[in-house]
């Protein structure tokens, strides 16, 4: 029998996650301040949320309290894709519980590797599993030669190009796609366009990339879950302008497999790959098998990444010292009221 919530990415795992949950199971379509929608079996409802950190994928429980339905229980992600949202030193969740994430770029202007390898770094940590498509690959050059170059720094990654205008490359990239997918990328990759052509209806607006700087706009400006026609549910995001990592270490691991696999025959095992004798990625360099632009973008990010990691473990010290000052000045008031 099809579960109602089956368009919204139910399955056997879900169900079973909600066997110890007294109320309503639903999952978070869209999130505003305070407020969500949420898909039941009866439909998608709005109400009410308390928890600053839900987002959309999160598969929660919904309960009547008073005069409007209110979330009660938010599960545990099986997925979860964050960034980190400088300045601040927090995680800012993007979506939850995915199983695909679709990286978009475009193939009509410059594709910029090193933002790729951000974003599949950001994909991979987040537990799911990355593909990338190519977007406007009709009004593009070279197209082959760009493919190519996009798979030699996305190992164990599909590549797509495909053409939301022409629809060449859509059946692949439907066959290829699974469960829940999110879908991100800069904006001007053509995300939405993509968007609404996988969901067969035009239900996301769209706009054309600016003349004057080739630089998209944020059509999209919430984080929506809408469910897919073959199968499936899509998370559209805003585009990302900037994309800070969070606790990456994993993803960048996976994203830079190569380099990996050359620091593990170095001489020294804490080599930092900058001059020590022995040095296999820097040997790699020389010869002409590893780019220097991959190896300068390694470095980058694991600096970037051991820096919010550092700043976080900052942060949880002093909230940590904040609550035992708290616990101390509290202890005290109640023995000299005593």
């Amino acid at each position: 029998m099809v579960h109602p919530l089956d368009r919204y990415g139910w399955n056997d795992s879900v169900a079973t996650s909600f066997a110890s949950y007294p109320d309503t199971p639903a999952r978070i379509v869209r999130v505003d301040k305070g407020q969500c929608d949420a898909a039941t079996s009866g439909g998608v409802v709005r109400a009410r949320t308390a928890d600053r950190q839900l987002c959309t994928g999160d598969w929660v429980t919904v309960a009547d309290r008073g005069d409007a339905p209110t979330v009660i229980d938010l599960l545990p992600r099986t997925t979860a894709i964050r960034r980190s949202s400088s300045p601040r030193s927090e995680a800012q969740m993007l979506a939850a519980n995915v199983d695909t994430v679709l990286v978009t770029t475009a193939l009509d202007g410059d594709v910029d590797l090193a933002r790729i390898e951000r974003l599949l770094a950001l994909a991979w940590e987040s537990g799911a599993q990355p593909v990338i498509a190519l977007t406007k690959a009709d009004a593009a050059q070279h197209v082959l030669d760009r493919i190519a170059r996009v798979q030699t720094i996305a190992p164990g990654v599909s590549v797509l190009a495909v053409s939301a205008t022409t629809g060449d490359g859509i059946d692949i990239l439907i066959a290829v796609l699974s469960g829940t997918v999110a879908l991100i990328g800069p904006s001007g990759a053509g995300k939405s366009t993509l968007a609404n052509t996988l969901l067969g209806k035009e239900l996301l607006a769209t706009n054309a990339v600016r003349s004057v700087d080739g630089k998209g706009r944020h059509t999209t400006v919430h984080r929506e879950l809408l469910p897919l026609p073959f199968g499936g549910a899509l998370i559209d995001t805003p585009g990302l302008r900037g994309v800070g990592l969070w606790d990456a270490a994993h993803g960048i691991e996976k994203v830079f497999a190569d380099v990996d696999t050359l620091a593990h025959q170095c001489r020294f095992d804490d080599c930092h790959h900058v001059a020590e004798p022995g040095c296999a990625v820097l040997a790699a360099v020389e010869s002409g098998t590893l780019e220097q632009r991959r190896l300068d973008s390694y470095r980058k990010l694991l600096r970037e990444n051991d820096w919010v990691a550092a700043r976080s473990d900052a942060r949880l010290r002093s909230e940590r010292t904040r609550v035992v000052k708290s616990k101390s000045r509290e202890l005290r008031r109640m023995y000299k009221s005593r």
